[in-house]
């Protein structure tokens, strides 16, 4: 089983998280890839089989004090976040201007507001 977060533009958000069978997870993340945007999946799958998907998803919802890992992430409504995921691969996040997000690529040393 994967375990998909889902981030929406809501400002009452939780950060949900999501488990679904590998089949699924390949279907909503093609090609290795691990970020996923809600209007770009609905244009690639067809609607039926992404209904049932999406069904069982909602329906298996995971505590996030009992997740192991999360596999995945969808964003919903938050098109704008597309130009930091270009390769839709979370490691490789990026600003739009090609510098990293990240310091050697790991979220280790987060800055103090």
């Amino acid at each position: 089983m994967k375990n998909i977060q889902i981030i929406d533009g809501a400002l009452n958000c939780v950060y949900d998280i999501f488990s679904c069978d590998e089949a699924s997870f390949n279907t909503l993340f093609p090609a290795g890839t691990d970020i996923a945007f809600s209007s770009e999946i609905w244009e690639r799958e067809e609607d039926v089989e992404l209904e049932s998907i999406f069904r069982r998803l909602w329906e298996s919802p995971v505590p996030k004090s009992q997740a192991m890992g999360i596999h995945g992430i969808i964003f919903y409504g938050l098109d704008d976040k597309k130009q930091y995921y270009p390769s839709r691969r979370d490691e490789d996040a990026m600003n739009p201007d090609g510098s990293a997000i990240r310091a050697g690529g790991r979220t280790s040393d987060l800055a103090q507001p």
